[in-house]
């Protein structure tokens, strides 16, 4: 296809665009487009396009980008979505190829820019140019291991990359192993949550879902159904599983970061370098403070941040936020959610920049830069500053627990979910259990496995050839829901059913309160019955969650399966990874709740436009939505557990209605490795 030259952009990203690409491919780049560096040895390069190479993809010579602005950025720098300029680059950089007439001529731009651009920032611009142009939507990009694996490895496998690439033959090369444990040991207590913080489909869903929801760039690009909204939720649920995980490692709920002027208990050493910046991601030792930052890229006080909490406090407790026109824009009990997420983040989407600022962003910079916040020791940002790396740092959650709690205010000024609104009439949901094809009645079982991955595209001047990473992260058995359900309305009825699966008891071993409870609720499967009169049973398999994409989709560059267009598999990289839909639990298990509701269609449904998508994407679409339509759910985001409940609800018991059932169950973790799959 025409479309599948753009591919050959994302290899080896420090390399010229005219060396070698897609295996055995070259790009005849026009000497116009050739920076000063290769333009003398022009000559040379002609005589050697075409040597050896199994095809030539040519390009078109276009007008020249006007890069001036975009070009502050230099080669060998880091890059960050945090840093406002950097956003105000990324998004000019995404216009130009937004505007680009036809392929070809995007292609031209992007041969142009790439030989210019800052890796990290073209990659970014040029992989959301992609998914958001009507005519390479269908083409599946890298996720970001293939193209930047120096962001999710330790930092010594790459020294064994090269030498395994320099020196063993293709096939003989056997896979590198990476340790689960290599950032710190069992001495720090965080460290209990590495294998969970560093996970690279952890990482890669953060990454993706900020790839397909950008917060800045054209109105195309950006505006798009409940964004802040599904910032707040995508994020709550990070931060709900974490605590889960943590009970299940005999650790404390994250406390929320809200003092700061007192030191950061938390120390982080990534081990991680960057092969395309100069700088290795720097370490922040403990009891740092946060403090102003004056940098040459950022000017920005803690008071900055403080002034914005409190505005945002103040915002929410009044109903209402202030325009730029000065007009009052309430915030509703529905789109008033919308409204603080993208204050919060910020996006373009904020209803007034320079009064409520950015205080998410911010405060991720504020501690990005905590160990070095004048620039006088020329070091960068931290793993903080970085949509691939943030979620490694425990400080991330501290700092998302905060976030959330500004949400969870605003959660807590609004009208109460009433029995009426939480009841199906005449539907009940009379049993409910989970099985294992093990034969496990109501328990879950967890396990470490064993995955390569190859990332040789990804790593410059090493010659062509897979070179696989071998390493371990969580894994759990599948599992089947069986759901009896009783509709006595006297006709068929559609429905929604919502899985959740949330902690019995809080550190201690003491029942939850619901008010707690409901915040570690974390969302498992959402999707749509159609309930026949009198008895029927739901069966369904833990591989169809809406929250989760496939294994396959988070770290292997599959064929697509059958039936699925390219379109599909590409949005459908944004989503929970598969591996973690389930906490790690504990050897002896750990008592969790598992609540199924069913509830009415007619009351959920929403009246979607037509596109041109011919077939739908809805793997994750809990925290991803669905590509170029509304939200596929008409309640509000992690509906019936997103607001405080009703009076005299205060436990789950109480809160329950005929539609709703709860089952107990426990997660086994078996200390034992199951060996990688194939390569092959």
């Amino acid at each position: 296809m025409a479309t599948d030259k753009l591919l050959l952009l994302f290899d080896k990203p420090l390399e010229p665009s005219f060396a070698k690409k897609g295996g055995n491919k070259t790009i005849e780049v026009p000497v116009d487009y050739l920076t000063d560096r290769y333009k003398e040895i022009a000559p040379t390069l002609a005589n050697r396009i075409g040597e050896d190479s199994d095809e030539i993809v040519q390009v078109n010579q276009v007008p020249h980008p006007d890069l001036k602005d975009v070009l502050e950025l230099g080669r060998r720098e880091n890059f960050s979505l945090f840093l406002p300029k950097h956003k105000a680059m990324a998004a000019k950089l995404i216009d130009i190829f937004l505007k680009a007439k036809n392929v070809d001529e995007f292609f031209s731009l992007a041969v142009y820019s790439r030989e210019r651009v800052n890796p990290y920032l073209f990659i970014y611009a040029y992989s959301v140019a992609i998914l958001h142009r009507k005519d390479t939507k269908h083409i599946k990009i890298p996720n970001n291991i293939q193209t930047f694996p120096d962001k999710f490895f330790d930092s010594k496998v790459f020294g064994e990359v090269r030498e395994s690439a320099a020196i063993v033959p293709q096939g003989s090369r056997i896979p590198i192993e990476m340790p689960l444990d290599y950032t710190a040991s069992d001495l720090e207590l965080e460290h209990r949550l590495a294998y969970w913080r560093e996970d690279l489909g952890l990482n890669l869903h953060h990454w993706h879902w900020h790839l397909v929801y950008p917060g800045s760039g054209p109105p195309e690009v950006v505006r798009k159904d409940r964004r802040g909204e599904l910032f707040y939720y995508m994020h709550q649920q990070i931060i709900g599983r974490y605590n889960v995980e943590r009970l299940c490692n005999n650790m404390r709920r994250v406390e929320r970061l809200t003092d700061w002027q007192t030191g950061l208990n938390e120390a982080y050493f990534p081990k991680i370098d960057s092969l395309v910046a100069s700088r290795a991601y720097p370490a922040r030792v403990k009891d740092q403070k946060m403090r102003d930052v004056n940098r040459r890229e950022l000017n920005v006080d803690v008071e900055d941040i403080v002034r914005w909490r409190d505005r945002m406090y103040q915002a929410i407790d009044q109903g209402y936020v202030t325009n730029t026109q000065g007009q009052r824009v309430n915030l509703t009990e529905f789109e008033g959610i919308d409204i603080l997420g993208d204050m919060m983040e910020p996006s373009d989407l904020s209803p007034n920049p320079q009064l409520y600022g950015s205080l998410h962003g911010m405060g991720h910079m504020i501690i990005a830069y905590i160990h070095d916040p004048q620039g006088k020791h020329l070091e960068p940002f931290t793993v903080m500053g970085d949509f691939n790396t943030a979620m490694r740092d425990p400080i991330f959650y501290r700092w998302h627990a905060f976030v959330d709690d500004v949400f969870q205010r605003f959660k807590g000024t609004i009208p109460r979910y009433t029995r009426e609104q939480l009841d199906f009439p005449n539907v009940s949901v009379t049993d409910m259990n989970v099985k294992t094809p093990s034969g496990s009645t109501n328990q879950l079982n967890t396990f470490w496995q064993q995955s390569d991955v190859d990332f040789s595209n990804g790593v410059d001047f090493i010659g062509s050839g897979s070179v696989f990473v071998r390493f371990t992260h969580l894994q759990h058995e599948p599992f089947t829901y069986n759901i009896t359900v009783n509709n006595t309305t006297g006709s068929n009825r559609m429905g929604t059913c919502r899985i959740f699966l949330g902690p019995k008891t809080d550190e201690r071993g003491n029942p939850l309160l619901l008010n707690n409870q409901r915040l570690m609720f974390m969302e498992m499967d959402r999707f749509t019955v159609n309930l026949k009169q009198g008895q029927s049973t739901i069966v369904r398999n833990s591989t169809q969650s809406s929250v989760t994409i496939p294994f396959e989709n988070s770290f292997r560059d599959l064929n697509r399966p059958a039936g699925v267009s390219q379109d599909q598999f590409n949005f459908c990289g944004c989503g929970w990874p598969h591996h973690l839909l389930v906490p790690k639990g504990k050897p002896e298990g750990y008592p969790m709740q598992l609540f199924v509701m069913i509830s009415d269609y007619e009351q959920d449904k929403v009246d979607q436009p037509a596109t041109d998508d011919a077939v739908e994407c809805d793997d994750a679409s809990s925290y991803c939505g669905l590509r170029n339509k509304k939200y596929p759910d008409k309640r509000s985001m992690g509906y019936p557990f997103d607001r405080v409940p009703r009076q005299g609800a205060e436990t789950l018991p109480k809160f329950l209605t005929p539609n709703m059932r709860v089952q107990d169950v426990l997660i086994n973790h078996a200390n034992r490795t199951v060996r990688p799959r194939s390569n092959n």
